[in-house]
């Protein structure tokens, strides 16, 4: 496959509006981005990765700011031809690509749990310290807007928190590593619209656990995740605000009507009010 010059173009032209301004909102919004930064792109193979390379490359080209990008792709054990699509399509989009080898699914396989948080979990232990060693001090990562809305619902339904899923954060195992989402304000249907208009084929999830499951989005057959994105579609029926507000409710914690939360790791609750 050769570079796709349109597909690169499309970014800043005729998907602007929906992309490339939610993009830059949230670069300026959460600071992602800053003088003299080293970024690690990570690369999953999915629409949503390879879609952030590509606005990181036009940000880069647009922005006043200096800073550095290199794009890197962990391989935890993909099979050959999901690794020479990710590859195909690396050329296709003009992403300078590196590749590291783990045996992330070798060992899931062996493990009696979750294997998608398992996975979620190791793989982001190796991208920080892959970003390390290559003398970067932050990782980008693909999350969208629905990714943040879906995490805030399963963790009040599932876990009984109000966590989400911040834009940026500093990475408590690895020192000196930041992990920003330039992708927070963005719809996921304008990230299949651009894939769809120019026919583009990206993976979903090609873990050895689904790999049977064709085009998933989810690593489960019982996702928590996909339960979410249907509950949110039939609240956006019934309020077409309903995602906008579970985003917004993210920013506007309102911590004197709420009885307990959590700050630096030390809980606090309504009654420390009434303490004489």
């Amino acid at each position: 496959m050769e570079f796709d010059h349109e597909v690169e173009k499309s970014i800043t032209g005729c998907f602007r509006k929906t992309i490339w301004r939610p993009f830059m909102s949230a670069v300026k919004e959460y600071r992602l981005v800053s003088e003299g930064d080293r970024i690690a792109v990570c690369i999953s193979g999915g629409k949503d990765s390879m879609l952030l390379a590509k606005c990181m490359q036009e940000l880069k080209r647009h922005s006043p700011l200096s800073f550095e990008l290199t794009f890197i792709c962990m391989d935890p054990g993909y099979a050959p031809e999901n690794r020479a699509q990710i590859e195909n399509n690396a050329r296709l989009l003009g992403i300078p690509l590196e590749f590291f080898e783990t045996d992330i699914f070798a060992a899931i396989d062996e493990m009696d749990c979750n294997p998608c948080f398992m996975c979620a979990k190791m793989r982001r232990g190796y991208l920080y310290r892959k970003a390390q060693q290559l003398g970067c001090n932050k990782i980008a990562l693909g999350h969208h807007f629905d990714d943040a809305v879906e995490t805030l619902m399963m963790s009040m339904l599932y876990a009984g928190q109000l966590r989400g899923m911040r834009p940026r954060l500093r990475s408590e195992s690895v020192e000196g590593i930041e992990l920003i989402r330039p992708l927070y304000k963005l719809r996921e249907a304008e990230i299949i619209t651009w894939r769809e208009h120019f026919g583009l084929r990206f993976l979903a999830c090609a873990c050895r656990t689904t790999r049977n499951a064709e085009l998933r989005a989810d690593c489960s057959a019982d996702s928590k995740r996909l339960e979410m994105k249907e509950l949110i579609r039939c609240l956006d029926a019934i309020n077409p605000d309903a995602s906008r507000n579970i985003f917004r409710s993210a920013h506007n914690a309102m911590l004197d009507n709420l009885n307990g939360w959590k700050q630096g790791g030390e809980m606090h609750t309504l009654l420390e009010e009434f303490e004489d």
